[in-house]
């Protein structure tokens, strides 16, 4: 008889524990999709801080290719080109 009388306790606790377990397993899981996100975000960030092409704007980049074509061309000397080259990087 005292049989009896335990099995629903052992019911109970059993279906607590596994309650626990399955709840500290989500908790978990949350946690690290929360500082997975936070993790993407931060990186996000640094990528939309971080200047394309060494902080150049395109319209600088297409002048300094003119610049070098012309210089490969033979109509800029190179002292002409770095000049020019200074002039467009610096304003």
């Amino acid at each position: 008889m005292p049989l009896l009388r335990r099995r629903p306790l052992l019911r109970a606790a059993a279906v607590g524990g596994t309650a626990y377990y399955a709840g500290k397993r989500r908790a978990e899981a949350e946690e690290r999709e929360e500082l997975q996100e936070a993790r993407l975000s931060g990186l996000e960030q640094q990528q939309a801080a971080a200047p394309a092409a060494g902080g150049l704007s395109p319209d600088a980049i297409e002048r300094l290719k003119a610049l070098g074509q012309l210089r490969d061309q033979g109509v800029l000397t190179d002292d002409e080109f770095e000049r020019a080259k200074a002039k467009v990087l610096g304003g």
